[in-house]
């Protein structure tokens, strides 16, 4: 059994409130999507926010969407990002949210069983657009193997 898998956070700021028309066709996909995530391999769990919950808005502020993420591995993440019909709705995502200059995604690898918190997905964000991609905080572009044991993380 793998020592570690992989979290994910991102996030997409909002060029206008769920409940407009704008928005849609993006709401119509959502749970669309998320299904299909859920029964990707690979996929391990899925932050669901409770109902009423502030957290969100309180950590990335009110227009943000957010999405955190474990996976077993970088692979099976990359192919449901980048190989299913979550691909479609992506190559969509200037329609419903707005450009954004700085990292709005980050990856690093927790233990087997450890479920991030958004406030620990939103400190590996901070490192990430503080450092770059380390082997605490990376991308895609840049990623890093799990950590194995006598050796710190190096490019995957």
């Amino acid at each position: 059994m793998p020592t570690y898998e992989l979290a994910q956070l991102n996030i997409a700021l909002m060029k206008e409130s769920l409940e407009s028309p704008r928005m849609a066709d993006f709401v119509a996909n959502l749970d669309r999507i998320n299904a299909l995530a859920d029964q990707s391999a690979g996929f391990v769990w899925r932050y669901r926010t409770p109902q009423g919950t502030t957290e969100e808005r309180e950590l990335f502020g009110e227009k943000a969407l957010v999405n955190v993420s474990v996976w077993q591995d970088l692979e099976s993440l990359r192919q449901y990002v980048y190989q299913s019909a979550h691909r479609d709705i992506m190559r969509r995502r200037a329609e419903w949210f707005e450009s954004m200059s700085e990292a709005f995604l980050v990856l690093w690898w927790v233990p087997t069983g450890h479920r991030p918190s958004l406030a620990e997905a939103r400190e590996r964000l901070e490192l990430l657009r503080a450092q770059g991609s380390t082997a605490d905080a990376f991308t895609f572009r840049q990623a890093f193997a799990a950590p194995t044991p006598g050796r710190s993380g190096a490019d995957a």
